[in-house]
């Protein structure tokens, strides 16, 4: 877009915008906001609205708690749900220290770092395109969700079996209104179950529209009586929402991952990026997959990956690539969930294909099976490892990658360390249903 101060504040006045939210995100992927009315647009575009960050979690101590909100002028953007009169407006904000550093627990600082770092490679640009699942569900009389779909349709399916669809339209022209290309909008495999693809953007600019996008769905959902979901597993027995992240590095404006002579038409830079990614994957899946309950989606039998390999072709395999070559060649991470940070998320991606770049890795070779159908033997001699089967074997797991720890920074890695281990020991003295069921009776 390329909007100057005065644009914005012109806009506000001529379109009768009465509040601006000033939006950032906190290190486990919430999106926070700091409500200004439209008087105080000069002010907030002078960097000089305040938050108290000891009330946010793992920001800051009481004793060091003003923090400064620096708004990214190119995310104003108007809510096109909103009423006519009194609309409101939103900037994506960096935060910043009071002497006008850059706040080291600020997820989307941890990105910039990390692309900071790819120019110095001489990287001029980190592409990602995400693929993000959600379900819609029927709400109760008192408006909250309940676990039942309003369709019975599958894969690819229109209605009348998918109810959802006008509500995905509905997204898919919101989204539209506030600049998203819209590239795909289906029905997933399991009922009450959706996708909505958008165009691929620069990793900065494609996170904040990770976090956009999540808010309208939600959003647009509330409003059709629905609730949706992001969560990685809310169903047993079906599939699970993944958020598929496709990435290319660019150089000088070329595809650096295409190679017309290299096998496979990649190039070895590619192939670096991709055994850089499969090396710290197992340190990068606390971030890719937060939840206690992104686990019960990393299981066999329902697409999800669950083993550490790659191909061009398998879809079992944790790494994809796509069969476009030339400027669309890219490298298809299929084990995130929607519930990821989507700035840590593709900060430690980064991190670990550059890794694979500057030590000139080679993956191992190619898997082509189906690994679901093989029997712990067979993967054993392809040299297949699993991803961690719990959110606390993710965690010990991310302590021993150096990479990670230093890529998400001191500050960012030890309070997102000690929040999950606090949802973890949570999650392990709860009793469930299931453990009632199972044991209440017989024993």
């Amino acid at each position: 877009m390329g909007y100057k101060k005065e644009d914005i504040i012109r806009i506000v006045r001529e379109e009768d915008i009465k509040f601006i939210r000033m939006q950032f995100t906190d290190i486990f992927g919430q999106l926070k906001n700091v409500a200004i009315t439209a008087s105080q647009i000069e002010k907030a575009l002078n960097n000089q609205i305040t938050l108290d960050g000891s009330s946010i979690e793992g920001f800051v101590r009481i004793n060091e708690s003003d923090q400064y909100l620096y708004p990214d002028l190119d995310s104003f953007v108007v809510f096109p749900w909103r009423p006519q009169h009194g609309k409101v407006a939103r900037l994506i904000c960096d935060v910043h220290n009071p002497d006008g550093t850059s706040f080291v627990g600020d997820p989307r600082g941890v990105l910039e770092r990390a692309l900071a770092k790819a120019k110095t490679m001489g990287f001029d640009a980190f592409n990602v395109g995400p693929e993000a699942e959600f379900f819609l569900f029927k709400t109760d009389e008192e408006g909250r969700p309940t676990t039942q779909t309003n369709d019975e349709a599958g894969y690819f399916d229109l209605g009348p079996l998918d109810h959802g669809e006008s509500t995905r339209r509905e997204i898919c022209l919101a989204l539209e209104q506030m600049g998203y290309e819209i590239e795909a909008s289906h029905h997933e495999v399991a009922a009450g179950q959706h996708e909505i693809d958008f165009k691929y953007a620069s990793a900065l600019d494609c996170a904040d529209k990770i976090m956009t996008f999540k808010l309208v769905v939600k959003t647009i959902a509330q409003r059709s009586g629905l609730h949706a979901t992001f969560m990685p597993k809310p169903l047993f027995g079906v599939a699970g929402s993944g958020m598929h992240i496709n990435m290319s590095l660019f150089k000088d404006g070329k595809n650096v991952f295409f190679d017309p002579e290299g096998e496979r038409q990649l190039s070895k830079t590619a192939y670096s990026f991709i055994a850089g990614l499969l090396a710290h994957i197992k340190g990068i899946c606390a971030i890719t997959n937060p939840l206690v309950n992104s686990y019960k989606r990393l299981v066999p039998g329902y697409e999800a990956p669950c083993y550490v390999a790659w191909s061009a072709s398998n879809r079992s395999a944790l790494i994809r690539i796509p069969s476009a070559r030339g400027q669309s060649t890219r490298v298809e991470l299929r084990c995130p969930d929607p519930c990821c940070n989507p700035y840590l998320a593709l900060a430690v991606c980064l991190a670990a294909g550059l890794d694979g770049i500057e030590k000139g890795m080679t993956p191992p070779p190619e898997i082509t099976d189906n690994i679901y159908e093989m029997d712990e033997k067979a993967r054993a001699e392809h040299g297949i490892e699993n991803l961690p089967g719990t959110l606390v074997d993710a965690i010990d797991l991310m302590k021993e990658d150096p990479l990670i720890l230093d890529t998400l920074g001191e500050h960012v890695a030890s309070n997102y360390i000690a929040g999950k281990e606090k949802e973890w020991n949570e999650y392990r003295i709860r009793v469930s249903s299931w453990e009632r069921d199972k044991y209440m009776t017989i024993f």
